[in-house]
C-alpha cells in the first residue's frame, strides 16, 4: 500500500477505495512531543481493538465517525478526511498540564466538563490556543468549532457513562476531527489509552499512557485490561 502520511503511533495508507484510509497502529509509545521514546509490544494491537470499539459505540449513538471496519489486529479502516488541526480536549477531573498550569488540586472536579483547545503542531508544542485563535489562524469558522464542541461534549458523556460501568473512570482524553469529502465534521484519529486517561474506580490506578509518562511500568497490562472489561461493548 502507498503510505500517506506517518506519525509517532500510527500509518496511513491508501486504500484501493479512493474515499477510504488504512490505519495501521504502531507499537511505538511517545511522551512529551516525542522526547520519550519506546517500544511496547502489543501496544498497537490494543489500541487498535479498543478504538475499533469506542467508534462502534460512538456511531451506535449518533455520533459521526470515520471508522469503517476493524481489517486486522493492527489495521482499521477508515475514511478519509481533512484532519481540522485543533486537538480537542475535555477534562472531567484535574489532573496532568491544568494542574500545573493553573494550580488546581489534583482530582478536582469539573461541572460542566471542562473543554480546551490545542494547535496541532509538534514543532510548537501543541499550543493551547482560544476559540477566537482558531477564528484568526483560519483553522476552522464559527460553525464547525461550535459542531467540534457539541460533539466532543456528547462523546465525552457518551464514554463516561459507559465507562463506569466498567469501574472506570474517564478523567480526561483528547479529540481530533476531520473533515470528509462531504464536508461533513467527523470524530477522527484514535480513542485509546494514548488519547484518553482512564482511572480504575476501585483502586485509583491509571490505566493509561500517564503509566509511560511517570514511570509507572506495565503499560500493556493496563491497556490490556481496559480492552477486557469494555470488550462485550462491541457486540
Amino acid at each position: 500500500m502507498e503510505k500517506l502520511y506517518e506519525g509517532k503511533a500510527k500509518i496511513v495508507y491508501k486504500a484501493q477505495d479512493p474515499d477510504k484510509v488504512v490505519i495501521y497502529f504502531k507499537d511505538e509509545a511517545t511522551a512529551f512531543n516525542a522526547q520519550k521514546k519506546d517500544v511496547i509490544e502489543g501496544k498497537g494491537v490494543i489500541n487498535n481493538k479498543i478504538s475499533s470499539i469506542f467508534f462502534q459505540i460512538l456511531e451506535k449513538h449518533g455520533i459521526p465517525t470515520h471508522f469503517v471496519k476493524q481489517l486486522s489486529d493492527r489495521e482499521m479502516l477508515a475514511y478519509k478526511t481533512q484532519i481540522i488541526p485543533v486537538e480537542v480536549v475535555v477534562r472531567n477531573l484535574a489532573t496532568g498540564s491544568i494542574v500545573k498550569r493553573l494550580g488546581i488540586p489534583e482530582k478536582t472536579p469539573f461541572n460542566p466538563p471542562l473543554i480546551e483547545f490545542y494547535l496541532k503542531n509538534d514543532q510548537l508544542g501543541d499550543p493551547i490556543i482560544c476559540y477566537e485563535h482558531i477564528l484568526a489562524l483560519n483553522l476552522a469558522n464559527d460553525q464547525e468549532i461550535k459542531t467540534i464542541k457539541e460533539l466532543a461534549f456528547k462523546v465525552n458523556q457518551i464514554l463516561k457513562d459507559i465507562l463506569i460501568k466498567h469501574d472506570i473512570i474517564l478523567v480526561d482524553f483528547k479529540l481530533e476531527f476531520g473533515k470528509k469529502e462531504d464536508g461533513n465534521i467527523v470524530v477522527a484519529d484514535e480513542i485509546s489509552p494514548d488519547t484518553c486517561r482512564f482511572w480504575d474506580a476501585k483502586t485509583g490506578e491509571r490505566m493509561d499512557k500517564d503509566r509511560f509518562r511517570l514511570n509507572l511500568g506495565d503499560l500493556a497490562k493496563f491497556y490490556e485490561e481496559v480492552l477486557r472489561r469494555i470488550e462485550n461493548e462491541k457486540d
